[in-house]
């Protein structure tokens, strides 16, 4: 197979409550390989977050990087109240169907591993293999709460360079990266709007979020860790040893039930990992081929 320095650049209609929306991805490899695998990013993200992993990847794996709705060159849904998991899971269902993927594996950050454990609990689920980039079905509320003081918030910056500085100063949990490494991850988080640089998402993905209180976080822990129990696929999970969001008793606990994950965590890191750094895409690469 070919490497490219590049991907290609797709898209696919998805259902929701209004109508079609738009899902983009970034395509890696070979698109005749049957192996696929899916990396689906964080809450604010985009698909091309992946794409160190995805360059390391594709000699073995088509692989795929959806910008879930609402993120990256995806459409905005005319109804905030559809960005929430089920409508996410609903729009992967479409995407693995265009690409006629019978079997993949899965990598997902934050809430892309909240999408991927709820596909993979599902009866006839696809996913065979499966990382859990530091989540769980238990998340800790206070993370919740730090994430919505600049989730949405209205934004601009005159430069790429004074972007980077901002998000880098509300991402230092990420780890250490170099300054190439973290304008590579801050380009494509960003959009023209004719008079300097904004966030690459719609603002509104925080009214749901906004809307989750500590008992509706309890509640939906109930049906995550259904969830998780149901998975039979290899599963690992990653955690940043400083990690606000994945505590290590609930990243314990995922190692005692449902698919047993095998744990890994990353010293001088929180939340979460960009699986930039060599050590971190050798150790999910190690899983993903692993016999």
């Amino acid at each position: 197979m070919n490497a490219t320095a590049q991907p290609r650049l797709h898209s696919v209609p998805c259902l929701d409550a209004r109508g079609l929306h738009r899902m983009a991805w970034a395509e890696w490899g070979d698109p005749a390989n049957p192996r696929v695998l899916v990396c689906a990013h964080g809450l604010a993200r985009q698909g091309r977050d992946f794409d160190t992993l995805a360059q390391a990847m594709q000699g073995e794996y088509r692989v795929v990087c959806p910008d879930v709705v609402g993120r990256g060159r995806s459409d905005w849904l005319a109804d905030p109240a559809g960005y929430v998991i089920p409508q996410y899971v609903a729009d992967m269902v479409t995407l693995l169907a265009r690409l006629d993927a019978q079997e993949v594996h899965w990598v997902g950050t934050s809430m892309g591993g909240l999408i991927g454990m709820s596909l993979a609990a599902v009866a006839g689920s696809p996913i065979r293999r499966l990382v859990l980039n530091d989540v769980g079905p238990r998340i800790e509320y206070g993370s919740l709460e730090r994430i919505g003081q600049y989730l949405g918030a209205p934004l601009r910056w005159a430069t790429v360079e004074d972007a980077a500085d901002a998000l880098w100063a509300i991402s230092r949990s990420f780890g250490p990266h170099t300054r190439e490494q973290w304008l590579a991850l801050s380009r494509p988080q960003l959009r023209p709007d004719g008079q300097g640089w904004k966030p690459h998402y719609d603002p509104a993905i925080a009214i749901p979020f906004r809307a989750v209180t500590a008992e509706v976080a309890a509640a939906g822990e109930a049906m995550l860790w259904q969830a998780y129990d149901a998975i039979a696929c290899p599963t690992l999970l990653l955690r940043g040893a400083e990690s606000d969001l994945l505590s290590r008793a609930t990243a314990e606990e995922m190692t005692r039930r449902g698919p047993r994950a095998r744990l890994h965590e990353f010293a001088g890191v929180g939340h979460a990992p960009t699986l930039v750094q060599p050590d971190q895409v050798a150790v999910v690469r190690q899983f993903l081929l692993s016999p």
